[in-house]
């Protein structure tokens, strides 16, 4: 058994909260396990609860549009959240819940390699960058954490509930892509 597939088992199996009661599928990632850049989100929707795979409700397609409009193919990134399985009616995840599933995306993390960390919304800068930390203040500049860089930038579902913020979050993906470039 590969280090992938012990992952995804170990995530399948995990009773750590209370999310896992609800669940129709765990949600690991998609994407390239090779890839330079890791997007994080906060947690599977519905239609990621259904499917198993993050990213593939709107918003998701929304950041497909985007990553395909800046040149950035599937083997460029791969795609996960801080948790694993759907908080009840796509509730933001409490921290016993964010907790509990950070061992799993450390351990992706670690099997990835990746560059460049793309945190995509609040709840993953919360997590990735600093607690205390506000989207709105610290978005589109880039951070270090470990020798990563990361970029903090808005959630896609954002951009569907506010349209105003596309050019922002464009810019900043744009920034990533450029950032990429230059580390070849």
């Amino acid at each position: 058994m590969t280090e992938w597939e012990e992952l995804i088992q170990k995530c399948t199996k995990c009773k750590k909260c209370e999310l896992h009661n609800s669940r129709k599928n765990v949600v690991v990632g998609r994407g390239n396990v090779n890839a330079p850049v890791m997007l994080i989100g906060e947690g599977p929707g519905e239609q990621e609860d259904i499917q198993g795979i993050p990213f593939i409700g709107a918003a998701g397609r929304l950041l497909d549009v985007l990553l395909n409009s800046l040149m950035l193919g599937e083997k460029d990134y791969y795609i996960t959240n801080i948790v694993k399985c759907r908080p009840p009616s796509n509730r933001i995840p409490t921290d016993e819940e964010a907790y509990a599933c950070m061992p799993y995306l450390r351990d992706q993390f670690t099997l990835v390699k990746p560059k460049i960390i793309v945190c995509l919304g609040a709840t993953a800068v919360k997590y990735i960058i600093d607690r205390k930390a506000k989207i709105t203040a610290i978005r589109g500049n880039w951070q270090e954490q470990k020798g990563i860089f990361v970029m903090p930038t808005f959630h896609p579902a954002a951009l569907l509930r506010d349209p105003s913020k596309k050019p922002l979050m464009f810019s900043d993906m744009k920034s990533v892509r450029e950032k990429l470039e230059s580390m070849k």
